[in-house]
């Protein structure tokens, strides 16, 4: 994160619907302790966001049920069902976790920001590094692909990808070449982005716009919004759109798909290239509801300990490979001050 954005302080004050994840009513469960000793919990609620295709994560986490069922059991707790959702976008998962109707949230950190006032982290992913971690686009082109290291991370990038299209094609030359990019060359091409609370897909391309042309996305011309990361390789693919945010790098995820389903014949590196990278951005949260019934400082450990130790074995991480997660640790609400500031500056430069 550059240094700069450490002097900014706030939440920025963007709105989400609620809809589709977690709209059940708010539970009256309360926890009762067994004959046993260990405390029973009707069901356990578990949203995701839709970074990747909704149906692709919810075959994915299928076995998080079984499994944290398992492991919550050695943690003390009786738990009868694991309720798993994926919202229809990143606001309704951050909008349940703050009504209660969701027990636990997998969500990045500009949606946690943004809904801390009813959500509470308790742990960050960690994910491989890559092999490519460079401020200037055209180090990404002339090494790719992009490979992942043995050392985990807390943080990523974002980068902005040039498609197949003329005009992405363009800009990628110009990169290549040496050239710097001005404004209108951005706004000239097609963006696709995602929802405005997602760090990667949007807040932190944002700030790169502002850093290098002192504008934002509400200033290009030719936006349109994704409900996830497919959805805008899909329409990159398709020459639907010049260029695409996603996260560092997210070519990787879908370097089958973009020839077996998005009707390329050549491969995505050899078609695609980085035209823009942002500064770090703090890894993942894995966030638990303040105003959840049943939630507690107990419960909370529990569930620390609980995905920690499914991340250690190989069928979790298999679930949790479906969000680039290759493990958890500990964190704490300071640890997120960068993407407040972050958001302050989104915030600042009016976008609701």
């Amino acid at each position: 994160m550059h240094k700069k954005f450490g002097k900014y302080i706030g939440v920025a004050l963007l709105a989400g619907l609620l809809v589709g994840c977690g709209n059940e009513a708010a539970s009256s469960e309360t926890a009762a302790s067994n004959t046993d000793g260990t405390i029973k919990l009707d069901t356990l609620s578990v949203g995701f966001v839709p970074s990747r295709d909704p149906e692709e994560i919810v075959t994915a986490t299928e076995p998080l049920k079984d499994l944290l069922i398992d492991e919550m059991a050695n943690q003390g707790y009786d738990i009868g069902e694991v309720d798993i959702t994926v919202g229809t976008n990143y606001e309704a998962v951050g909008e349940s976790l703050s009504a209660g109707t969701l027990d636990v949230g997998f969500i990045p950190g500009g949606t946690y920001v943004l809904y801390d006032d009813g959500a509470e982290v308790i742990l960050t992913s960690t994910r491989a590094g890559l092999s490519i971690d460079s401020d200037n686009p055209a180090d990404w082109n002339e090494n790719a692909p992009t490979e992942p290291t043995d050392e985990q991370v807390t943080s990523y990038r974002s980068l902005i990808i040039a498609g197949p299209s003329e005009k992405g094609q363009e800009l990628a030359a110009k990169i290549n070449n040496g050239e710097e990019l001005t404004f209108e060359d951005m706004n000239s091409a097609s963006w696709s982005v995602m929802s405005s609370s997602s760090s990667a897909g949007y807040i932190y391309p944002t700030l790169w716009l502002n850093e290098n042309f002192g504008k934002s996305i509400t200033d290009l011309d030719k936006v349109v919004q994704a409900d996830s990361y497919g959805s805008s390789f899909a329409r990159l693919a398709s020459e639907q759109v010049d260029l695409l945010v996603t996260f560092a790098d997210g070519r990787r995820d879908y370097e089958d798909t973009w020839t077996s389903e998005y009707g390329r014949t050549e491969n995505i590196w050899d078609e695609t290239a980085v035209v823009g990278v942002t500064p770090g951005i703090y890894n993942d949260t894995i966030s638990v509801s303040k105003n959840s019934e049943k939630m507690d400082e107990e419960l909370k450990a529990a569930l620390q300990e609980a995905f920690i130790n499914i991340s250690e074995t190989e069928e979790g991480k298999e679930v949790i490979s479906v969000y680039s997660h290759e493990g958890y640790q500990v964190t704490e609400d300071a640890d997120y001050d960068d993407e407040r500031a972050a958001q302050k500056i989104v915030q600042d430069l009016g976008i609701q």
